[in-house]
């Protein structure tokens, strides 16, 4: 499947459960106070947040007011216009120096049970599919079952993992995988890390500690802080997402379980109250269910 395919699958239920009853709004022969009324409803219903609805809705509103937009066809394409807008956030960065064999190195973190090892493997399905050599580092040292699940995924996609005992230092885990990545000449590394919240300072530090190694590598080349967060969580994982960003800069978002939920609207919550980009979506269990999240696709994918 092509980007918009996917896209398309993840959002499938948000769409037939919300957005296509937004859409029969602009199917009025007129758009007047109640239908802007039940347009903040269905927002804030698809989990779109209310202080983002109230936002969004006024934007559209005084856009319709200034340049005179009075067909409801006229009002659904700023809608969706300033819903693209909402969406595009600067802020995931690239390996400026791939050219120069540094390797691309992702750190991934969120709690435990968002999907988040999972989306490593779909990560390495990804770069491996663009012909990049790939090394994962079991940076979960406090469950021996993330350990072995990496090394699962790791044997299933033909990816070196490198590990050590559980209990052992995070941080030594991605130094070794950085070196390794040397030595081996891969093009990416991606970190899998802890997720325990119920002893979340002791977490926020070894996060710290695993970034201070990571930049120690090479200041001068910008990685990869990608934030697993439950798009089935709604509203609540927003409150996750905080606190991983009180540890360590986080600068894109990976959605996962899109596809089993009605509320695909935190997408836009997400990039408004974090101003953390979403760099992709998981849409299916499988571990080509991946997309790169592209503002312009997934407005129209809700509205198609």
């Amino acid at each position: 499947m092509n980007l918009q395919e996917r896209t398309e699958a993840g959002v499938r239920r948000t769409k037939e459960t919300w957005f296509n009853k937004i859409a029969r709004l602009f199917e009025k022969r007129s758009f007047g106070d109640e239908l802007w009324d039940q347009l903040e409803e269905l927002l804030i219903l698809s989990d779109v947040g209310i202080g983002t609805t109230a936002k969004l809705v006024d934007k559209v509103r005084q856009r319709v007011k200034d340049e005179k937009k009075l067909e409801p066809s006229q009002v659904r394409v700023t809608l969706k216009d300033e819903m693209k807008s909402l969406l595009k956030i600067n802020g995931f960065p690239a390996c400026s120096k791939a050219e120069e064999g540094i390797a691309q190195i992702i750190l991934v973190v969120g709690v435990n049970g968002t999907g988040k090892t999972t989306s490593v493997a779909k990560l390495a399905w990804q770069a491996n599919t663009q012909g990049k050599r790939v090394i994962l580092a079991a940076a979960d040292t406090f469950r021996a079952a993330a350990i072995d699940q990496l090394k699962f995924w790791g044997e299933e996609l033909g990816v070196d993992v490198i590990a050590h005992q559980p209990g052992a230092d995070p941080a030594a885990v991605v130094f070794d995988a950085i070196q390794a990545a040397k030595k081996r000449k891969a093009q990416v590394v991606i970190i899998d890390t802890a997720g325990r919240l119920h002893t979340k300072l002791n977490l926020m530090e070894e996060l710290k500690k695993i970034e201070r190694v990571i930049v120690k590598h090479d200041a001068s080349n910008p990685f990869q802080v990608l934030l697993v967060l439950d798009a089935t969580t709604g509203q609540n994982g927003l409150l996750q997402a905080k606190s991983f960003c009180q540890a360590v800069d986080i600068n894109g978002v990976f959605l996962t379980k899109l596809d089993g939920t009605a509320k695909g609207g935190i997408v836009f919550t997400i990039c408004d109250d974090l101003h953390i980009p979403v760099a992709y979506i998981g849409t299916g269990e499988r571990l080509q269910d991946i997309a790169s999240f592209d503002a312009e696709v997934f407005v129209e994918a809700i509205f198609s």
